[in-house]
């Protein structure tokens, strides 16, 4: 299945998703279809804060136009902080759209996590990820805002310094003693904090998660019936 993917919504985890995808086709031995169209990360943030949903999912739309055009058959966006206009986005699609919470949603719920602490952008964070976290008990943290900069900060950097991993960290243990069971990671771009480390808890990778349903996807393991896209 032909993979359209909107990326440049953090630089880093769009090479990471690049990489999953890629190395999972080759374990697999399948060939990749993949097409990627680039966002603007700044644009998508100035829309997020001043609430112009419409305006953003119009420029979604636009790019999804290009992935229908280049063949894809479905798509997904790689960043759950742009899911702020996801119902708008999917007015407007010419495709398929593949969330990257569902998944993460289900895997909660498949792996029998009660209550899960949730970083991200502090936007993300509130809604309880748009509301699409329909399965699972979260927990926020006290210093939302707080931490949602810290990490909005870090995505468009491309960068996390010392002071920004610290308060995430501390943030994650906070959530773990209000009683999450484990943190999700729920921005892409929190992989630079988190890759490598070990911050005391367990955390739940939501880019992992995403990027395994696109090559269940890709590869032929699913159809978009299974994954719930119709």
């Amino acid at each position: 299945m032909h993979v359209g993917l909107i990326t440049g919504l953090g630089p880093a985890a769009s090479v990471v998703y690049y990489q999953r995808l890629t190395q999972v086709a080759a374990d697999r031995d399948t060939r990749l279809d993949l097409t990627m169209v680039e966002a603007n990360i700044r644009e998508v943030l100035a829309n997020n804060l001043a609430g112009r949903t419409q305006e953003q999912a119009e420029i979604f739309a636009t790019l999804l136009h290009r992935l229908k055009a280049a063949g894809a058959d479905f798509a997904s966006i790689t960043a759950i902080g742009p899911h702020f206009c996801w119902e708008e986005t999917r007015a407007l699609s010419p495709l398929p759209l593949l969330s990257a919470i569902t998944p993460l949603d289900d895997f909660c719920t498949d792996q029998g996590y009660a209550r899960v602490g949730l970083l991200g952008t502090a936007r993300a964070m509130r809604t309880r990820l748009f509301g699409q976290m329909t399965r699972t008990d979260l927990v926020l943290p006290a210093n939302l805002e707080a931490a949602g900069k810290a990490y909005q900060d870090m995505a468009v950097a491309g960068r996390c310094d010392d002071a920004a991993r610290q308060m995430l960290f501390d943030a994650g243990a906070a959530m773990m003693r209000d009683g999450a069971e484990a943190v999700a990671l729920a921005g892409t771009d929190l992989l630079l904090a988190f890759d490598g480390r070990d911050p005391g808890f367990p955390v739940i990778d939501a880019l992992e998660i995403h990027a395994a349903a696109l090559a269940d996807l890709a590869t032929g393991r699913k159809t978009l019936a299974q994954v719930g896209i119709r």
